[in-house]
């Protein structure tokens, strides 16, 4: 979308600015969208034409009649000063004295391990392999639905998941016990695959621009999702169709249903097997720093949190006990 001129507009260079610097396109939709409602918040006008006071107002107003929680004012925030600081190249000095909410910590929702295991066994299909790989190799949600299948290496029982968090790759656990159902979901694609490509289809988005640096690329079958969706989508940017992998709030629905017939009444979450594959490998005495690298975290005072968990639920003994 450009504007009558000829010149990108403000949203469209937010969007080329953010892929530039290779941000995620989770990212990219949610500061879009941020950077939008601050801009009609403030009646149209341009941030070139707002200061703290207008940003001031618009946090307010999400926390107060939004009722948003820190966090989320905490992302529009960040979007606000990527926009001053990256695209509209602004001294952005007077951001820094912005009142913003502070966030109370939480901690990580836990399953003991039978409880692990009874929601998996209360789904099937793909939501089945998807939570197993969620626990078995402490997977984050995105990391798992994007999943390509020249990810996965049967020989060394290992996961790459590429650009994670922080832009990041890393290798994790493949849990050897789904192997079986894993090579069967391969085989699968394949045939999928193999439907759409005599269909004139079979393409996939590639990642970094490389579908410019490899032509081809986008047709091989090691870069297909490992859970395609069962529809195509088409992108105007990119001029065909393509098979997405399925939508996350699919997987999160079935994964709440089965936390509820598992009969488990803690505010658990997809993101809870995560937390349980860190806390069970620090009960079973596992390295942190393995554990670290394993969950690709930046600080390792990222993961002590889990071993904050097991010490106050170990060693000590109830009085009345």
């Amino acid at each position: 979308m450009h504007s009558v001129k000829g010149k990108p507009k403000l949203l469209d260079k937010v969007r080329l600015s953010l892929r530039s610097k290779r941000y995620s396109k989770k990212t990219e939709e949610a500061y879009v969208k941020w950077i939008k409602e601050f801009i009609l918040f403030n009646n149209k006008r341009h941030p070139n034409e707002l200061d703290k006071t207008h940003i001031e107002k618009f946090l307010t107003w999400l926390t107060v009649s939004r009722k948003v929680s820190a966090s989320t004012q905490g992302q529009a925030l960040c979007a606000i000063v990527y926009l001053y600081k990256n695209v509209l190249e602004k001294d952005f000095g007077w951001l820094e004295d912005v009142t913003r909410a502070t966030k109370k910590p939480k901690l990580p929702v836990i399953f003991t391990k039978e409880e692990a295991k009874n929601v998996i066994t209360q789904t099937s299909g793909d939501i089945k392999l998807i939570c197993s790989l969620l626990y078995g190799g402490g997977l984050r949600l995105s990391e798992a639905l994007s999943l390509r299948i020249k990810d996965l290496d049967f020989g060394y029982k290992s996961l790459t998941i590429r650009q994670s968090k922080g832009e990041k790759d890393r290798t994790t656990l493949l849990p050897e016990s789904i192997i079986p159902e894993l090579k069967e979901k391969v085989y699968k694609v394949k045939l999928l695959h193999e439907e759409d490509l005599k269909n004139g289809n079979g393409r996939t988005i590639l990642p970094d621009a490389l579908d410019k640096k490899y032509p081809n690329a986008s047709k091989e079958f090691g870069w297909q999702y490992l859970f395609p969706a069962n529809k195509f989508v088409y992108s105007k940017e990119i001029g065909f169709k393509f098979r997405y992998h399925i939508h996350s709030s699919t997987v999160q629905r079935e994964i709440k249903s089965a936390i509820r017939r598992a009969g488990i009444n803690k505010p658990a979450s997809a993101h809870s097997f995560r937390h349980s594959f860190a806390t069970h490998l620090l009960s079973s005495g596992y390295d942190i720093r393995t554990i670290q690298e394993l969950m690709g975290h930046k600080s390792l005072r990222t993961t002590m949190i889990y071993t904050h968990i097991i010490e106050n639920l170990h060693g000590v003994r109830s009085p009345l006990d």
